[in-house]
């Protein structure tokens, strides 16, 4: 729900609300005008409020949506202020603010090699970033109270470098940070997806307010987030998000579409496949030692390096524990999806050419039949999903019994969802 924006209307309401319920049934005071002075009052409110279950509702704290010490998936958007196009070419004045996607991509990449976070996938548009975040505490709860402090200096340090970056810490600066008390602080904080998005927001507003020098808002507000319950949520909103640019009509294909977790995941797999023919070349000409050397040197200049593997390596030895980075440029080499990449963005590839000729949905091919028979859905309620994701699921996403799951746990009888379009697990 919405937050009451007016402080006078909400004192009044407190008020008459107290009104209502403190009338005693056998008083001689007529309950009826209290009850219908409360109900004018309500017309009088902002049109941002509405009504759920005949109860006004604020909207929903965050503490209900996602718990930093528990392991979750979530979808999370962040848009710009009057939705205006202060992240591309503005239509209106013909200047240009492509640089600032870049500067989002490069602050979500920094992120990631300090919180204790899964960046999944993301997608930056001209007015609004998607990204999907899976929070580790597992990850948190192995590194020791210096990593802590050190991972916390490197996104709030207290001592900056001329070119603003952070400086390197003394032992008695990382001491204020490796209390019992505050330590124990910063690790729910590391794996707080508020934090993140905190992270995120606040330093993009103020470099795009220098640059415009100006002041005031440059995000709308606090972020949308959605919990996904299970991997087909996550399949859904990863396509989502990958397919964003296509369904705006940016771009024609995934794989064209910059500024998004698909693009350099593709332009990664381009870069090892040259590297490979390289060493391949170089072995017939200088021996397998040499070749073996730059295809070991290949894999640590991955483009994509920062963000969570798509697939989920189920008979890897450390698959059911933590996994934490061994490059230190991501909370975790666990994984997320059932598949390969490359079926993944051919599932990519044939949605996003459905939505664009938005027609009757061709025939699936045979390599993505197993992927729609597991999930149980139709190409075109694929598509459908895939396409108005975001207004169909609100706060949380997943297949009935998720959402079953998830409404116990927040106490609470069910979501204005609906009845979830994604298949029942039986």
């Amino acid at each position: 729900m919405v937050a009451i924006c007016s402080a006078t209307v909400r004192t009044q309401l407190r008020v008459a609300s107290a009104k209502v319920t403190r009338v005693h049934p056998s008083s001689h005071c007529d309950r009826s005008l209290l009850v219908l002075e409360f109900e004018a009052l309500l017309r009088c409110l902002p049109v941002s409020l509405s009504l759920a279950g005949g109860f006004l509702m604020a909207r929903q704290n965050r503490r209900d949506i996602f718990d930093p010490n528990e392991v979750g998936a979530f979808h999370a958007v962040q848009r710009t202020v009057r939705r205006a196009w202060l992240c591309g070419q503005d239509p209106v004045s013909g200047k240009s603010f492509e640089h600032r996607r870049t500067w989002i991509q490069d602050r979500l990449q920094e992120l990631a090699a300090s919180f204790g976070i899964d960046c999944l996938s993301f997608a930056v548009m001209v007015n609004h970033v998607h990204v999907i975040l899976r929070n580790r505490p597992d990850v948190v709860a192995g590194w020791t109270d210096e990593e802590v402090a050190k991972r916390w200096w490197q996104l709030f340090p207290l001592r900056k470098n001329k070119d603003k970056s952070p400086a390197v810490p003394t032992e008695s600066e990382l001491k204020l940070f490796m209390t019992p008390v505050r330590c124990k602080q910063l690790r729910s904080r590391l794996s707080d997806i508020s934090w993140w998005m905190r992270a995120l927001a606040e330093p993009i507003a103020r470099r795009s307010n220098i640059e415009d020098k100006c002041t005031g808002r440059f995000w709308e507000g606090r972020f949308k987030c959605q919990k996904l319950a299970d991997e087909t949520a996550i399949l859904a909103c990863s396509a989502y998000v990958d397919l964003n640019p296509v369904r705006a009509g940016v771009a024609e294909a995934p794989e064209k579409s910059q500024y998004t977790s698909v693009y350099e995941r593709v332009e990664s797999e381009k870069a090892v496949r040259k590297e490979r023919t390289k060493a391949k070349l170089q072995r017939e000409r200088v021996g397998r030692r040499r070749a073996a050397s730059a295809t070991n040197q290949a894999a640590f200049v991955r483009r994509d390096d920062w963000l969570t593997p798509l697939t989920v390596d189920e008979r890897s030895v450390a698959y059911k524990g933590a996994m934490p980075s061994k490059t230190g440029k991501r909370a975790s080499d666990k994984g997320f999806l059932g598949m390969s990449f490359e079926l993944y963005l051919k599932l990519l590839d044939w949605t996003g050419r459905q939505i664009r000729l938005d027609t009757k949905k061709g025939r699936i091919p045979a390599e993505l039949a197993p992927i729609m028979e597991r999930i149980g859905l139709s190409g075109e309620l694929w598509c459908d999903v895939v396409k108005r994701f975001g207004k169909i699921f609100k706060r949380v996403a997943g297949t009935p019994e998720s959402l079953a799951q998830e409404a116990i746990r927040r106490g609470r009888s069910g979501f204005r969802t609906g009845s979830s379009p994604l298949p029942s697990a039986g």
